[in-house]
């Protein structure tokens, strides 16, 4: 039998991987074939997000790569940078005043749900929400947006752990981003003579980042601005049609979606793992030496429903007094996007929950995306009695 973390990332793993994650756990630091450590505990999790000695920054890439895939101090100046014109200090209030506009565009969204009783959730409201959003941050202009989804398609396929085929999987990222590249460096280039309120104006604005770094910065945004809170929401939607007792309470206390997200950020994480971390010296982990050199995937998912640090971590609870989970990562990488992602799924969720009459799952499991690491379903049909008018 194969191990539990080829399991998982085989596709047949993808519509339940918690079981598999749960005999994973049994050995926290668990040595893999291609010499992948594997750390699927909480406490050890957390400990590696923290630990200098863990680069995110591959040595062999031969393209410098955006925050995301650096080490202190390049992360920290091109991090601040961007956050200057994304969140607080500089700018508290810029995700909250996309609140209107996110509202507008979701009750649009849910509006043409109206007048038949089948939908696709992902492709009709959980996708075109974030991206639309994510665009209208950076200063993507609206008729361009539907030219992402392919190519964001072909970058998630390349994303995975393993050695094995990392050679394979890196020609196919340098192709699809160098798509991302081209555009974005045309759009900084047209922003340079033309700026606006957007993000990309802005850190052009600053001079203190080169255009190759606000390119990359703006291709990272652009991806993970939208890929995961897609997964966040379809993933939330799949789990209260699962859990009508939950759905019940929600449609009946409103307020309660915001420790519904927070708790399905821990049972149903969008990113499940975090496969771009190398060991730069010996580290000693749950008892486990893992060598200076050695390429370390978290298991994020099997982190958070640790009975170690959760109890009953497989009961989707919305009463858990201190919901401490993964779901956004850690340590100074923790996730850029996280306010962004946050409100969305606030706000779609509760369209949705409040607003569809009656909706019952067509295929369960769903059809889920071929990506162990950003793990959702690729769609997400629903039969529904109506739509009640907003």
């Amino acid at each position: 039998m194969t191990c539990p973390f080829q399991r998982v990332l085989a596709p047949s793993g993808r519509p339940d991987p918690y079981p598999l994650y749960a005999e994973l756990r049994a050995t926290p630091v668990a040595r893999q074939d291609d010499g992948t450590y594997v750390v699927s505990t909480y406490q050890e999790i957390v400990s590696l997000l923290h630990d200098p000695r863990v680069s995110s920054r591959r040595r062999d890439l031969d393209r410098t790569p955006a925050f995301i895939g650096l080490d202190p101090p390049e992360h920290d100046r091109l991090r601040r940078l961007a956050m200057r014109h994304f969140g607080p200090p500089s700018s508290p209030g810029r995700i909250d005043a996309l609140r209107p506009e996110m509202q507008a565009v979701t009750t649009g969204l849910v509006d043409a749900l109206a007048g038949r009783n089948r939908a696709d959730l992902v492709e009709e409201v959980a996708y075109p929400l974030p991206v639309a959003m994510i665009c209208r941050l950076l200063g993507v202009p609206r008729e361009d947006e539907g030219r992402f989804h392919a190519w964001a398609d072909e970058l998630i396929d390349t994303l995975g752990p393993g050695e094995e085929d990392r050679a394979e999987r890196e020609q196919a990222r340098r192709e699809v981003t160098g798509r991302f590249d081209r555009y974005l460096g045309d759009l900084v280039d047209a922003r340079r003579h033309e700026p606006g309120d957007d993000m990309l104006s802005g850190m052009i604005a600053d001079g203190e980042m080169t255009r190759d770094e606000i390119v990359r910065t703006g291709v990272l945004l652009l991806i993970a601005g939208h890929e995961t809170t897609i997964n966040l929401i379809a993933n939330g939607m799949l789990t209260f049609l699962r859990n009508p007792d939950v759905l019940a309470r929600v449609q009946a206390d409103p307020g309660l979606i915001v420790p519904a997200v927070e708790e399905l950020l821990r049972f149903e994480p969008p990113v499940q793992l975090i496969s771009s971390r190398v060991a730069l010296e010996d580290l000693t982990v749950g008892g486990v030496t893992i060598p200076a050199g050695s390429p370390i995937t978290l298991a994020l998912a099997a982190g958070s429903r640790d009975p170690a640090h959760v109890p009953d971590p497989d009961r989707f609870s919305l009463d858990r007094p201190r919901n401490e989970h993964l779901g956004f990562g850690g340590g100074v990488h923790y996730c850029f996007g996280a306010p962004l992602a946050r409100l969305e799924a606030q706000i779609v969720l509760t369209e949705l929950v409040g607003r569809l009459r009656g909706p019952r799952l067509v295929d369960d499991p769903p059809p889920y995306r071929p990506s162990p690491i950003l793990r959702g379903p690729r769609h997400l049909v629903v039969d529904y009695d109506g739509v009640t008018p907003r």
